[in-house]
This record gives C-alpha cells, structure tokens and sequence, in this order.
C-alpha cells in the first residue's frame, strides 16, 4: 500500500552526518526503570519500537563514569569494557529492524549524589546537589585538572559506544541533569576563570565534549547534542534569546541538535498542563540558524501536526519518548494508512512514574509496554483463542473494555454489559474534569477497535443480577466492575470509619454524577494522587470557597513521580483554592468538622457546608 501523499515527507530518510535515518521518526532518549539491573526487558523494549517503524531509536541516558552516578536511579552504564556486552544487546536489537542506535552519554555532575560509588560529586561551583531527594550532598567545584579528566571520560565512552555499535552517539545537556547545563547555568556556574561568566565561557565545556566525540567517534557515528533552550526562569535562567546566540556559533558542530526544554518537569508536561506541541514557541527560529537536522519533541500523536512542523521548518526529526511508549507502531501505522489504530499517548506520565519509582516502565494506553520480554507480550499481535467459544464481560471501563478489545481480537465471542447508559466507565467521567479531556483516549482507542469487530457486542443500561449473568449461558464470566469510593472517611491515615452526622458528605462518585456541593467546601485528600486537586478545582470553577485539607506535606504528593506537583499546586494556588497540609479531617464537638495537625495534634474548626472525601475505595 502506497503511503498517503499527504505524509510521505515523515517517511523520507534523513543523513546525519555519516549515517543515515530511514525516516524522520525518532525516538529520543528516555528513561524506563531498567537500566543495569533488566537490561533483557530493554533490548526488548527498544526492538518493539524498532519494529514499529521509528527510523532511530536510542537509550536512555547512560552513565559514562562512576564519579558521577544517580543511585537509587537504574541506568544504563558504559563506565568501562565489562558494560560493553549489555549496550552491544540494545545496538543489536535495534538494528535487527534497520533502524540507527542512538546512545545518550551523560555526566550528571551536581545531579548525581554518587551514593553508591561515594564520590564526591563534581559541578561547575561549589553548591548542594540538585536531586529529586534533596540529599545532604554537596558538589564540589571542577578544577582544570577535573575538567580534562571529564573530557577524557567522555571521550572513552564515546569510543566504547561505538564498539558497542551505537550508530548516533549524545553529548548531553539537558533536563537540568548534566554538567554541560549546569557550566551554561549562571545559577549554578559562578565561576571567574575560562569556564565561567560570558556566554562563550559557560558553553566552552559542551563545546569542547562536541569536539572531542566527533575527534573520536565521528567518522562511523554521528554525533548528536541534546541541549535545554529555556528554562523560564527569566535572564536568571537559561533563556531562548541567549541560546539562539550560542547557537548562532555553533550550529554546525554537532551533526544532529537535539532541542528540550531545561528541566524534565517543563519538557514532558502532563497534558493537563501541555498541549500536544507546548515546546514549539520555545524551539522555533533553531532550524534557520544550522545546516543539521533538528530534532524535537511535543507530544506528537497527530501525523499532520508532525508535518506542519517539517514544512513550517520548526523541527526535521519528530521526536518522541510518550508516543512512542503509548504506540510503539505509529510510524508503521501511518505508513499502512492506519490512523483509526493509533494508541495515542493521554500524557499522564504514568511511564515517567516507572524511572522515578527504579520499577520498570509501564503505560496506561499500551499494557504491553515493559513486558515484551518477561511476559512475551507485543502490542500488535496476541495469540488466538483456545476451545472456549462466548464470554461475557460485566462493565465497561477502561479493564473491561481492554478485556473486551483484547479477547475479540483473540477470536473470542464477547458480550460487553454496562448498567450506565455510556461505556467507558470512570475514565469518561473523570475526563470531564478540568484539565483531563485527553484521558477520553483511553476509551475512544478501544471503543474504535471494538467497533471493527463483528464478535464483540455491546449493551448499554444493562444493571444485569447474578441470575442474569447465570442465564446467559456464557461460557466465561469477566467482572469488571471497578470499585466505589468509601464515604466514611477510611485510608491511610483514619483506618476506623468515621461518621460526619450534621456535614453533607460526598464522594468522587457523587462528582462524576453531576451531584455538586455549594457554599464553603472541605476536599479531604487521603488517597494523594491526582482527583483530589481536580475535584477541588472543579467545585471551585462551579463557584465553591474551596479548602483542600491533606495529612501529606503538599497536595497530590505522588504526582512528584509524574512531574506535575508543582504545577497542581501552584495552579490550586492560583485559582484561590486554600491548602492546609498535614492536616486530618475528623468529626467535632456540636456537629461541627475540625482539621486535625498530625503531629502537634492541634484541632482547629473548619467553615464547611460540604465534605468531599478522596480517601479511598
């Protein structure tokens, strides 16, 4: 089949330096939560992406020197010769299905605590370590002497990258995660020699790592920086404006740019806070000032977004990490004209979650992501049936309707049956939330499969009884029928139900029904992931005074592993929501409702017309 004209240019190949990518797809450096310790689970992982079509695929980052190490993070390392069998798998299996390897080199530098190694860390000036923990660590200023070894480390790594058969080998700079950034940094780099104050000075270090890996590296493997263009924080911080300078210099040292945002928190926003393309403002006007191939990400799920920004000459190389992760078959879905099959991604970060929880990845759209090895699972092909003929399927959320996809595929004959009068369960529900409209792909992709199928059927208000489930004489019986929120309070921190008898009290599923509280609301959020804030901000965007009330030191405190906290919270902030952490709700004296201090166990009384619980179910 003939590729749709209107999408043959994301299928021309692109020559970088001496290499040459069979398409303009590219998998960019990510992170999975494997690392040294499941380097099988990642040959794997990387050979689906190749499988499905990305013209490069490339590591994660990967550790060149033991004085620069992130434990308890798992990455891959290329410290000496011993690593070189374990890259050697990832090259191998990438090229199995004609794409490039790339390998990402990284000196974290003042972003590696080295609690495993027990080196001090090094960074451009003498300050604490910027680390997820905010360990008691402390990064000692680089000498000259330092500075060469760097160099020289780097150059090493670069030589056993190519031994490893790495087609694209990184210089790094990026994410607020290495020493390149943190020397352009005038935050972090206070120094007054060579290496430090003017523009030039702070870029010397990543101009001199470019030079050393193309001195070494660069007749066989093309040599691509990853550098952070904005870090908006103003002239304090790394900004577009003096980066367009940089780069005004340098353009044509590398043989590939490859462009991010400064920190991984602003680049791989959650789609509640980035829509697909959010970093174009930033990375536009790179790609006239070089000759190179320009490479970017933005969430891409749409094949004519990725080429409005080939033809609007923004970026040559659609770059991907969640995409690719949700669907490591787009491209070849593209190519077969198959978009109605495309599994795009929701931006929900739960595979960032993976790398910051050291647990292999796993995503919300693609099951089978992190299991191509351990479980032989592969996201386009699943095996046939077995003897049984019919099964019936009670409930129609995201489980049941990925059961119901799943088994019809396998040849199965499927009756789905849903009580409500729409299918999709919580996921339709909490996507009319604020912020959550994306996560109504969960449903659509599935929905749109089923519907392909003749096998699988659907009922629609279909409250069936155990009687019902007995009469229909299915062969097999699947209850997917999810769970509800408790109402009494019970979850981490009250483990005893508790009993609220003159405060309206409502639930995350009195939310999704369209039954909303008035007047002063009290969001209790025991369960600290993301429905909390959003059904605060929500009775606030109905017109609430909204206190959210949380025993965790912030709101939504797991959504540190999914890089929005800070922007949950300040938006809470924002939008006038009070926020009183380290606080436990419980019943008061004369039916009224306290906010207890966990800790100093002070009570104080809440002004409160309605309770909402987030606790648990």
């Amino acid at each position: 089949m003939a590729i749709d004209e209107r999408y043959q240019i994301l299928f021309e190949p692109v020559k970088i330096g001496p290499v040459v990518a069979p398409n303009r797809f590219y998998q960019v450096p990510h992170c999975n939560g494997m690392g040294y310790r499941d380097v099988t689970s990642m040959a794997a992982l990387r050979a689906i992406k190749a499988e499905g079509g990305w013209g490069v695929v490339c590591t994660e980052q990967v550790e060149i020197h033991h004085t620069s190490e992130i434990t308890p993070f798992i990455e891959l390392r290329i410290w000496d010769d011993k690593d070189l069998p374990t890259l050697s798998r990832i090259s191998n299996a990438v090229h199995t299905h004609g794409s490039l390897a790339g390998i990402e080199l990284a000196y974290n530098g003042m972003n590696g605590p080295n609690l495993y190694s027990r080196e001090v860390p090094l960074g451009p000036s003498d300050l604490p370590t910027l680390t997820f923990s905010n360990e008691p660590v402390q990064a000692r200023a680089m000498t000259k002497r330092d500075i060469t070894n760097l160099r020289r480390w780097h150059r090493n790594a670069a030589l056993r990258a190519k031994s490893a058969g790495f087609d694209i080998v990184y210089v790094y700079g990026a994410h607020s995660f290495a020493a390149p950034q943190h020397f352009l940094s005038r935050r972090h780099n206070h120094r007054s020699d060579e290496y430090g104050g003017s523009l030039k000075n702070r870029a010397r270090l990543l101009v001199e790592l470019i030079e050393d890996t193309k001195e070494a590296v660069g007749d066989t493997c093309a040599v691509a920086c990853r550098i952070g263009v904005e870090e908006l924080l103003g002239e304090e911080g790394i900004h577009r404006e003096e980066m367009l300078e940089l780069f005004g210099e340098i353009s044509e040292l590398p043989d590939l740019w490859d462009l991010t945002l400064c920190s991984w928190e602003i680049d791989s926003r959650t789609s509640r806070f980035g829509e697909e393309g959010h970093q174009e403002p930033f990375v536009r006007g790179f790609k006239q000032l070089t000759n190179k191939p320009v490479v970017g990400v933005g969430r891409f799920t749409s094949p004519d977004a990725m080429v409005s920004q080939v033809r609007r000459g923004v970026l040559d190389m659609i770059g991907a990490a969640r995409p690719s992760i949700a669907d490591p078959f787009l491209p070849k879905k593209i190519a077969e004209d198959r978009l109605e099959d495309i599994r795009e991604c929701i931006g929900c970060n739960i595979c960032v979650s993976g790398d910051m929880t050291m647990s292999p990845i796993r995503c919300t759209q693609n099951p089978t992501m992190g299991e191509e090895w351990r479980r032989r699972w592969h996201p386009e092909r699943i095996h046939g049936k077995g003897s049984s003929k019919s099964i019936l399927i009670v409930g129609s959320g995201p489980a049941g309707l990925e059961c119901a996809r799943a088994l019809g595929r396998r040849g199965y004959q499927v009756t789905l049956a849903e009580k409500n009068n729409e299918l999709g369960g919580r996921v339709t529900q909490e996507s009319r939330l604020p912020g959550l409209v994306a996560w109504n792909r969960v449903r659509d992709y599935r929905l749109g499969q089923i519907r392909q199928m003749d096998n699988v059927e659907s009922y629609l208000a279909s409250d069936v009884t155990v009687g019902d489930i007995l009469e229909f004489g299915s062969e097999h019986i699947v209850l997917a029928t999810g769970s509800k929120w408790r109402s009494d309070g019970v979850s981490r921190h009250h483990l005893a139900p508790l009993v609220f008898p003159e405060t309206k009290t409502y639930t995350p599923d009195d939310i999704f029904a369209g039954r909303l509280p008035s007047g002063q609301v009290v969001v209790y959020d025991d369960d600290h992931y993301y429905l909390g804030g959003v059904i605060a901000e929500h009775c606030r965007k109905n017109g609430c005074e909204v206190t959210l009330v949380t025993p965790a030191a912030m709101v939504s405190s797991w959504t540190v592993q999914t890089l929005e906290q800070e922007m949950i919270q300040s938006g809470l902030l924002k939008k006038g929501i009070s926020i009183l952490p380290y606080h436990a709700v419980q019943p008061g004296k004369n039916s009224t409702l306290e906010a207890v201090h966990i800790y100093t166990k002070e009570a104080s009384i809440l002004d409160c017309d309605a309770l909402v619980l987030v606790t648990a179910r």
